[in-house]
Formats: C-alpha cells, sequence, structure tokens
C-alpha cells in the first residue's frame, strides 16, 4: 500500500503504482490539510470576495464576474469545453500516472477541493478505471488543461474509459464498478485541469523506460566489445577519475565488470593502440546521458509533490494567483532526456556498423551473414538503425524553446511541455530498436568468435538473449527478432536478467 502525503511520492512507489498495481490511499493529516483548504474557500465565498475560477470566468474571461447561482454549472462547463484534446489515447499507464499525480498535488492542501474529490481519483486508481485521454493538445503552460478534461469528466460520468479489458461510457464503468459519479463544486473543475499531470505522467513513464535502457545499453556494448577485440585499457579507473565525473566513472566500473574474464579484450598494443569513439568514449557518452537522466529524475520528483494549480489557497486564508501551472521546469528537462536518449542510440548504431562491415569487424563475415552474397544477413538491420537514428534527430529539436499566445494573449508564452514529453517518450522506443539490433549483431559476432571466451557476466546475457532470438543461420524476417528483442528488453530489467551476475 503506497500513502500519499502530497510531499514524499517517489519515482520507485510510482512504479509500483503504474506498473504493479499496488493500492493507493490519502495520509489521515494530508486529508485534514484539504478540508481546512476547502474550508477558507467556503469562507471566502460567503464573504463575497472576487477568486479567479470560482467566481469568475477563466483566461482572457478572468473580469468577468459569474453568478452565484452558476458557480457549480460554471465547473462543469469548464471540463466540457475543454475536453477537445485530440489524437490516440495515451496509454493506461500513463493515465495511472496522471491519476496518481494528480491526487498527490491535491492532499497538499492548497487547492481548495473537498476530499471527495481525492477520494474519487484514488477510487479510479485503485478499481483500474482509467480515462480515455487524447494526447494531443496541451500547450503545458495553463496546465495540460485539455487532456487534464477528458480525465476529470470521467469522475462526473462523462466520456470515456477503459475498464475490465473494454472501450465504455465512463457512467457505466461507474455504476459496475459501484462509484457515483462526482458532482462538482465550486473550483474544483478548475482545480482538476489546471496542473502538469499529463507531461509529467508521461515523463515518468518515458524516465523509466529511458533509466533502464541507458543499463542495457551498457551490457549489450560489453558483448559488442568483445565481438571487436576491443581495447580495455579505455576503462581503467584511473582515467575517468582523472576527469571527475561520477557517472562517467560508474559506467566504466560497470564496463569492467561486465567483461572481467572476458579471452576476447585485448590490451592496447596487442591488436591496436586504441579504438574507434564509440567504443573507446561508451563511459564518456553513455555517463553524460546518465547525469542527464539522474537531472530529469530530480525536476520529475519536484514536481510530482508540487502544488501545481491556480489559485492556491494558504493556511492564513489567503487565495494567491500565481504561475505553478506553468510546464517550463518539466519541458525542460524532457528535452534533455531527448537529447541523453537518443545519444545512445548514435553511439549504438555506430557500433552496429563496425559489427558488419568488414572493412571494421576484424575478420567477421561480411554482414554477419552465413553466406556473404548468396544471403544478406544484418545488411539491412542497421539500416533500419540508421534510419531510428536519424527519425530520433528530428524527434529530439526542443519543443521548450518553441512558444505560441494563447487565450487572446492573456497566456503570451507556453511551455510546450508536453510535447516535449510525448516526444521523449517515442524516441525511447526507437533507442530500444537500436540497442536489439546492435544485441542480435553482437550475440551473432560473439558466436563467430567463440563463447566459451565471453566473460562469465556477458556469457550469461548471451545464454539468455538466446531464448529471445536464435542465431542466424539463414536469411529470414528480421523484423521478428527485432520485435521480440525489442519486447524482452522493455520487460525485464537488467538486474532480472544478470541475477548472480555483476551488479549495476
Amino acid at each position: 500500500m503506497i500513502v500519499l502525503t502530497g510531499h514524499s511520492l517517489t519515482i520507485a512507489e510510482a512504479r509500483r503504482v503504474i506498473y504493479d498495481r499496488e493500492p493507493v490511499a490519502a495520509a489521515l493529516e494530508s486529508m485534514e490539510a484539504v478540508r481546512k483548504s476547502r474550508a477558507a474557500v467556503e469562507q471566502a465565498i460567503a464573504s463575497g470576495r472576487t477568486i479567479y475560477g470560482v467566481n469568475t470566468g477563466f483566461g482572457k474571461l478572468a473580469d468577468v464576474r459569474i453568478d452565484g447561482s452558476d458557480l457549480e454549472q460554471l465547473q462543469i462547463n469548464l471540463l466540457r469545453s475543454h475536453a477537445c484534446a485530440v489524437g490516440e489515447p495515451f496509454a493506461e499507464e500513463v493515465v495511472r500516472a496522471m491519476l496518481l499525480l494528480r491526487a498527490n498535488a491535491l492532499l497538499k492542501g492548497y487547492s481548495g477541493i473537498r476530499p471527495v474529490v481525492i477520494e474519487r481519483l484514488l477510487a479510479f486508481l485503485n478499481s483500474g478505471i482509467h480515462p480515455i485521454v487524447p494526447q494531443q493538445g496541451s500547450l503545458g503552460a495553463s496546465g495540460d488543461l485539455a487532456p487534464l478534461a477528458h480525465l476529470a469528466l470521467a469522475l462526473v460520468g462523462e466520456g470515456e474509459v477503459m475498464y475490465q479489458g473494454q472501450r465504455m461510457p465512463a457512467i457505466q464503468a461507474l455504476s459496475q464498478a459501484g462509484i457515483p459519479p462526482l458532482s462538482l463544486k465550486e473550483k474544483e473543475g478548475l482545480v482538476l485541469i489546471n496542473g502538469t499531470q499529463a507531461m509529467t505522467a508521461m515523463g515518468v513513464i518515458a524516465y523509466l523506460e529511458a533509466e533502464q535502457l541507458a543499463y542495457d545499453s551498457e551490457w549489450i556494448a560489453a558483448l559488442t566489445i568483445e565481438a571487436l577485440y576491443g581495447v580495455i585499457d579505455a576503462f581503467d579507473a584511473r582515467i575517468h577519475e582523472a576527469r571527475g565525473f561520477l557517472e562517467q566513472a560508474e559506467v566504466a566500473e560497470r564496463l569492467r565488470r561486465y567483461l572481467d574474464g572476458s579471452q576476447l579484450i585485448t590490451r592496447q598494443g596487442e591488436r591496436r593502440v586504441q579504438d574507434a569513439y564509440s567504443i573507446r568514449c561508451i563511459p564518456q557518452v553513455h555517463g553524460a546521458s546518465l547525469r542527464a537522466l539522474r537531472y530529469v529524475k530530480e525536476t520529475l520528483e519536484i514536481e510530482m509533490n508540487a502544488a501545481t494549480d491556480n489559485p492556491l489557497i494558504f493556511a492564513d486564508g489567503a487565495v494567491l494567483s500565481g504561475g505553478n501551472f506553468h510546464g517550463q521546469p518539466v519541458a525542460i528537462a524532457m528535452d534533455l532526456l531527448k537529447i541523453a536518449v537518443a545519444e545512445l542510440a548514435n553511439m549504438s548504431e555506430r557500433r552496429i556498423e563496425r559489427l558488419v562491415n568488414p572493412q571494421l569487424s576484424e575478420g567477421l563475415p561480411p554482414f554477419l551473414s552465413p553466406e556473404p552474397g548468396l544471403q544478406s544477413g544484418a545488411m539491412i538491420m542497421q539500416y533500419v538503425a540508421a534510419s531510428l537514428v536519424s527519425e530520433n534527430k528530428t524527434l529530439a529539436h526542443p519543443a521548450s524553446v518553441d512558444s505560441i499566445p494563447s487565450s487572446a494573449n492573456q497566456e503570451d508564452h507556453v511551455s510546450m511541455g508536453t510535447t516535449a514529453a510525448r516526444h521523449a517518450y517515442l524516441i525511447v522506443q526507437n533507442v530500444r530498436k537500436v540497442l536489439a539490433i546492435e544485441l542480435i549483431c553482437a550475440l551473432q559476432a560473439v558466436e563467430e568468435r567463440g563463447i566459451d571466451q565471453l566473460a562469465p557476466s556477458t556469457s550469461q546475457l548471451y545464454h539468455q538473449a538466446r531464448r529471445i532470438v536464435p542465431s542466424i543461420v539463414a536469411d529470414r524476417v528480421f523484423s521478428r527478432d527485432i520485435e521480440a528483442v525489442d519486447a524482452w528488453l522493455k520487460q525485464q530489467a537488467i538486474r532480472d536478467r544478470l541475477a548472480g551476475g555483476a551488479s549495476v
């Protein structure tokens, strides 16, 4: 059971809720803060104060005063008008993260909603009711308005959801689950959509998969190093201590552990003095990506526990309008993640080229073909890797440097953070496929060298991977192999693959 406080949710805990379906509850003391915040809103309404989004219009219409008899209708109108996102729906994992993060943010007690709103979000999460939320349409600055409106509509029994494996009207799922539809009170519609939970949820999913890929890229590279008689001296601890980047030193250390006991690695001067950069500079490049990913994780965990709606209600009764819904911190982090992960594929594709190119492969068969000429072997797999790497370069263009004013120029700078997060996830998917291709090629190459000469750790990994993809004994439809390895890499963490071997 994960207990949410609004202040302490970690990515590790989020992972358990998102993927393992661990139940979630709200901390009692946090719910008490929520009640106090709601009381402050009700007191302010009773006193006749003008409060943005409670008794006013929204955006450029903030100066339009709303009659007291229409305040609840104002909130449902807001959800209906803002639920205009388009495109393919977010995956269920992303929607689960959105529900989790929105509930956690509201538990900080700055939003002025009733506890029942949080209880309903958690009921959806624990019951497996996942609103259909189209991916496109958020500017990422007044919050993720359009996507979150689709999420919120399901709470009131409108829109569609996935429940028990079926897509159905939200009201039908609520009836089957025994959950009454929510009736919104003042401010609650605005609270539900005025946050960064779509971009942050997508960011968390992208980060989790990117972190796993960063570790996978190392042991896959280790197999390639063995296949190419790589020079181990480049990973000597003294080199990396001399520069001082912790992540670089950690990558070099893991490579040394993976390669410990290998009969295929060489020393400088034995076959060559030094390797090409895609081999020799793995610690420097992969380490830089890991360093960036750690910044991304820090940013996401701050935002996961942030109050991101507007206005905020404080313990002294102050109702303050600000801009915590602006997604710029997450947008920049997602753009950085894109660059960091894309570089893993850039390096991997160059190693693939060295494995298949007979001018670079230290005597391996051309294109790792069993019968060069008659059979093409891995020739076109390198083409696919190059195509994916090129696509990543387009996707890696920073979204956060763009801005288009909205709401009659009231909202004149936006973050495009949700676009950044979506593109980051697409890059992660491409990178995994490139690494899958490198692994297929590396497995074939080390067979040519002699698997009895592998290091104990890489030997263990070789045999596990061979359960997924067989040796190339004749040309076949290699897309099936790539997809199979891609799925395997996505499903199992390196720690599971290397149980009892070199730890990461």
